[in-house]
């Protein structure tokens, strides 16, 4: 039995939440910190009638180090699942070393402003060495290695669903279907329809930084970067069919060129709508994706933080949304020394998702992999002191909980690839 604390109260949390009081024989305690306890204690009163697991609530500020190490310290948790936003992962990870706590979050690192000249400085260096310009990357969590080493701790990076099922994925197909792998392409179609003209289907602000930013893929052992959306692709998706994809960086090509011997190349392709596509370049043009701050009345605003107040908050999406998900890797390589491909990937229907827990689809297969990584790491199946990438322990026993608890995955032996 575990007791685990959640930092967030978003759309994602609230799936990873419902999913932890689902699974009371291996989380019997659990504490909702947010900075805002209102909605924790709402979230509270909802599960607690439905669920052995006995849930507390608290207030803390997740960018505060003392705050949090206050509040790990006083509840004594065997975990910290840091569901709140990538910028906040390094304060976490601190929280967590001082009080030498198990750590798991869903995304790497970004910083809130990208103007900062000390992040800036190291930045510029990666770029120029690596030959990619992403705002996030793996870099300053992997700097953590050694001294979760020493205090004989964990870290989980990335137990969403890309990052996370999509590493799994990998790792599983390394183990049961291939010698060797050598291309991988991984596809995140969302067929869902919410009826707005205009919104994004988690956090807006890390969103659109994301999709706005150019591309890049991992080819014979270097980075090739393009301009956004340059490389456009149309797959016909099981369950969902046929799609505009459009090539983005992810972070799990990081960890999977690092951690897959011998492959050859990874691409990300995600799709797109033509009105997301046009409304995206419109608020891009006019400078609303914006992180410098600028001044307005008096007042100094982010543009891409006064956009995400006035767009539809994701975790309202839910009711509206019909539609399914498929989200998998198609991936090549060799086996008996033959060459062979397989398809591995999962359909999630949002209206499904939106009757069991209340969320549309996109925070479902986010929130279950949040609850499953956790799971694995507090039964002890995947733990190890240092910091990891999900494709770096044995696949088995999250594949397995995976489909338990909602998210089953099929397995193509012939597939269409992607040109």
């Amino acid at each position: 039995m575990a007791r685990i604390m959640v930092i967030g109260c978003g759309g994602v949390a609230g799936v990873a939440i419902a999913k932890i009081c689902q699974n009371s024989e291996v989380f019997d305690e659990l504490m909702i910190a947010s900075r805002t306890v209102a909605k924790c204690d709402a979230l509270k009163e909802k599960l607690a009638p439905t669920t052995k697991t006995k849930i507390t609530t608290a207030k803390v500020d997740a960018d505060n180090k003392d705050e949090l190490v206050a509040l790990i310290n006083a509840y004594k948790p065997d975990a910290v699942l840091n569901l709140a936003l990538p910028y906040q992962d390094l304060t976490i990870m601190d929280a967590c070393l001082e009080c030498k706590v198990d750590y798991i979050d869903t995304a790497n690192y970004e910083p809130e402003d990208t103007d900062d000249p000390e992040w800036r400085k190291v930045y510029d260096k990666r770029c120029k060495e690596l030959g990619f310009s992403a705002y996030f990357d793996y870099s300053w969590q992997w700097a953590y290695m050694e001294k979760f080493k020493a205090a004989g701790i964990t870290g989980l990076l990335g137990t969403g669903f890309d990052p996370g099922v999509t590493s799994v994925f990998a790792a599983y197909a390394l183990k049961h279907y291939f010698d060797e792998i050598h291309y991988i392409d991984i596809l995140d179609c969302n067929g869902g329809d919410h009826g707005y003209p205009f919104a994004t289907n988690f956090n807006p602000e890390i969103n659109l930084r994301e999709v706005s930013a150019p591309g890049s893929y991992w080819e014979n052992g270097k980075w090739v970067e393009i301009p956004a959306m340059s490389i456009k692709r149309e797959y016909d998706f099981p369950e969902v069919g046929m799609k505009d994809m459009y090539l983005l960086h992810h972070e799990e090509i990081e960890a999977l060129a690092k951690n897959i011997p011998g492959v050859k190349r990874i691409r990300f392709f995600m799709t797109f709508g033509q009105s997301y596509l046009t409304h995206m370049k419109c608020l891009e043009n006019v400078g609303m994706l914006s992180t410098t701050p600028v001044e307005f009345e008096g007042h100094q605003i982010v543009p891409i933080q006064f956009l995400k107040a006035l767009l539809p908050d994701p975790a309202t999406l839910g009711p509206r949304t019909v539609g399914k998900t498929n989200i998998g890797n198609i991936i090549t390589g060799v086996k008996d020394g033959k060459e062979k491909t397989i398809y591995i990937y999962n359909v999630c229907d949002h209206q499904e998702c939106y009757r069991e827990v209340g969320s549309q689809a996109i925070s479902y297969t986010t929130g279950v992999p949040a609850m499953v990584g956790a799971m694995m790491v507090v039964k002890g199946l995947w733990k190890k002191p240092g910091v990891f990438t999900t494709d770096e322990f044995d696949p088995d026993p999250y594949m397995e909980a995976l489909a338990k608890f909602g998210l089953p995955f099929v397995v193509d032996e012939n597939p269409t690839v992607v040109e």
